[in-house]
């Protein structure tokens, strides 16, 4: 368990962030750092299967602020491993929320794109009809219900295509294999949003400010929270080497040998959705923000990673 909190505060909130050393437990910890006291903890000190840990940790911590960043999220595992993903991205937030409510504290969860089954034509709102199409789809809607229907106040996040400097992810996936493939095959009958962790975070610690402040609290419910634009996976592995190669980075492949394939080519353990694009604008509403296009963030973490190659090491 680790504490981070801002120099010379008074009265200071907690907020407990769980996955904090996740992709976006990382960037949560560096966005709410100038909120409060936040009490980061990750699998070894807060096990989401546990819920003796959860309601340990709850009634050690006594957040103001409880952020859910943790989740199971081997999309194709989950489709064998259904008791732990149920465990983890169902029963888990469910118990937080409880736990919250019990305290009056707020509680802050993340979901997908995947509660979607993408046979819509257009982005998804939050008002749309949800029928996922795979068993981490299935348990990922379950936790926003169990979320919704403990009583506490509460956000839930939808968001689509996550990626970042922590963690494992597509954009990381695709520069790996571009230093010693000299072809790709990357699926390109689906479409979303390429969305930073940071991003994710920025807005989530935005939202929380308003609400720690009690100045204009977002309503509760679920908000859509995905950068602007669209792709398809095949897209953005072409700019993903399109970026690298601007900066220098030598390359085994090129964009001309990314082959765009079918989903069904690709041959995926757990069906995703064709459509993962999400309408931001409740949001952007409820916020008063404008959110970038996917592009800025990849071009930011391609410029980090060149940098600290080490990430591809």
């Amino acid at each position: 368990m680790h504490d981070r909190a801002p120099a010379g505060s008074g009265c200071i909130d907690t907020i407990l962030v769980t996955g904090a050393r996740g992709q976006l437990g990382v960037e949560l910890c560096r966005s709410l750092s100038l909120l409060g006291r936040v009490v980061a903890v990750a699998r070894d000190t807060c096990d989401l299967a546990s819920a003796d840990q959860i309601v340990a940790t709850m009634h050690s911590v006594k957040p103001r602020v409880v952020i859910n960043a943790g989740g199971y999220t081997a999309v194709d595992a989950a489709e064998t491993e259904v008791d732990a993903a149920h465990a983890i991205n169902a029963v888990a937030p469910g118990l937080l929320a409880t736990e919250a409510k019990a305290l009056g504290s707020l509680m802050v969860h993340y979901s997908t794109d995947y509660v979607f089954d993408g046979s819509s034509e257009t982005p998804y709102t939050e008002e749309d009809a949800t029928l996922p199409l795979s068993v981490y789809g299935r348990s990922k809607l379950d936790g926003e219900m169990a979320v919704r229907d403990a009583g506490a106040d509460y956000w839930v996040f939808r968001t689509s295509w996550l990626f970042g400097l922590q963690g494992g992810n597509f954009l990381k996936s695709i520069a790996r294999a571009a230093l010693t493939r000299p072809s790709l095959s990357v699926v390109a009958d689906q479409v979303g949003a390429p969305t930073p962790a940071a991003l994710l975070a920025d807005v989530t610690s935005l939202a929380v400010r308003g609400y720690l402040n009690e100045a204009s609290p977002m309503p509760a419910g679920v908000y859509n929270v995905a950068a602007q634009g669209e792709t398809s996976w095949y897209g953005y592995a072409r700019y993903i080497i399109e970026a690298l190669d601007r900066s220098g980075v030598q390359l085994a492949v090129t964009p001309e040998a990314i082959r765009p394939i079918a989903a069904i080519e690709y041959g995926s353990a757990a069906a995703r959705p064709a459509n993962s694009r999400l309408d931001t604008s409740k949001l952007r509403a409820a916020l008063g923000i404008e959110l970038p296009d996917w592009r800025e963030g990849v071009d930011r973490v391609i410029a980090q990673i060149v940098e600290g190659r080490r990430v591809l090491d």
